[in-house]
């Protein structure tokens, strides 16, 4: 994959805010293609990504996922901002290492996350459901980022302003032309 500049805090924040990519579920994600390109691990987050906030275990359908995932050869690790007790839970039985409390958009998780699975940023791809934590979070060290649409609606009161302002961005964004697909969150 080619290399994606390492961006920095300053200047054009708000183009930091783009994704690489956009698609409806985790499910939709040309895997194939990402590998052609050079990535090797796969980075996710986990709460309205993978599953529910409020669902405590993986789908079968998710756990045909990763296991097809690694199966192709990805490492996965699950980077999220909730507790440990909520991550560990779902992760543990999945086999699948993980960050909590990640403090995204923060770099040190992102950071964290490749030195554990031995990759860097330019064959890392970043999974997320939220502009001001996933995205940001990839687009500023460089990795190739994914937006999906969150699984549910149930959120905190936090994530529910983020998603007021997150529209926002993405009417600016598609005022720009900077949308490189049809559909919108």
């Amino acid at each position: 994959m080619a290399d994606k500049p390492v961006r920095r805090w300053g200047g054009a924040v708000l183009k930091r805010l783009v994704p690489d990519e956009f698609v409806q579920s985790i499910y939709e994600i040309d895997f194939r293609e990402l590998q052609r390109r050079g990535v090797k691990a796969v980075i996710v987050d986990l709460d309205n990504t993978l599953v529910e906030s409020t669902r405590p275990q993986a789908t079968p359908e998710l756990v045909s996922w990763l296991d097809q995932l690694r199966g192709m050869g990805f490492k996965v690790m699950i980077v999220s901002n909730n507790k440990r007790t909520r991550v560990s839970r779902f992760a543990t039985p999945l086999r699948v290492p993980f960050i909590h409390r990640a403090r995204k958009p923060l770099s040190a998780a992102f950071k964290k996350a490749m030195g554990r699975l031995e990759v860097t940023a330019a064959d890392s791809v970043m999974i997320g459901d939220q502009i001001f934590t996933d995205v940001l979070g990839g687009n500023t060290l460089g990795l190739h980022t994914i937006l999906v649409v969150p699984v549910s609606d149930a959120e905190g009161i936090f994530t529910k302003i983020n998603r007021l302002m997150e529209r926002m961005i993405l009417r600016w964004m598609k005022q720009r032309g900077l949308l490189g697909w049809e559909e919108q969150k």
